[in-house]
């Protein structure tokens, strides 16, 4: 079964094959998305710039091209043999990021095995919506990367300097975007 919370750009589908995942008990986790930088202005923007900063000096986020890349680790099991790697955050019972500290994708990303479990072939109203607002989310925060990539290169061309500031007005800049696009993605937006 697939499940929306549309909330403009901060929407999540939710998919009960998550849980089962068929890829194995870490699923997406074994290879997490970066943090983008229209992932970094949306954390920022929902008052998430001290725990960024707070990852980074942990070293569970660290500066990349595109954003911040997230560390993956190879857990252990409780006889002491190693599981295979995956995200930082990914524990026992899943993300333990909440959803306004993740990545985007981590929010909205399901699998077409996911859209198909919940059934999209069959037109499943629930499941078409979700992938509607899958393909409205990938399209949105894509333009956007590529915008703030563009600014941050002019700004910064040596790279950005991860400060507070910095953060701040990605935050500020996500906010731009957002409101931007909010009249314009109606597959994001509350009924």
């Amino acid at each position: 079964m697939i499940r929306l919370e549309l909330a403009g750009a901060n929407t999540r589908v939710h998919s009960t094959l998550c849980g089962a995942c068929p890829q194995g008990p870490t699923g997406c986790c074994a290879s997490p998305p970066g943090v983008e930088w229209s992932d970094i202005g949306r954390i920022v923007s929902l008052g998430g710039a001290g725990w960024l900063l707070e990852q980074m000096a942990g070293g569970s986020l660290r500066p990349g091209q595109r954003g911040l890349l997230m560390l993956r680790v190879e857990p252990r099991d409780s006889d002491g043999r190693a599981l295979p790697k995956r995200c930082a955050f990914h524990g026992h019972e899943g993300c333990t990021i909440p959803p306004e500290r993740r990545a985007a994708t981590c929010n909205y990303y399901v699998c077409d095995d996911a859209f198909a479990h919940g059934g999209e072939p069959s037109g499943n109203p629930e499941a078409l919506a979700g992938r509607r607002a899958h393909d409205a989310l990938v399209d949105l925060y894509g333009r956007w990367d590529l915008e703030l990539a563009a600014r941050i290169r002019e700004g910064w061309p040596d790279g950005p300097p991860w400060n507070q500031d910095f953060l701040e007005w990605l935050g500020r800049e996500h906010e731009r975007l957002a409101s931007r696009a909010a009249s314009t993605a109606p597959a994001l937006t509350p009924r």
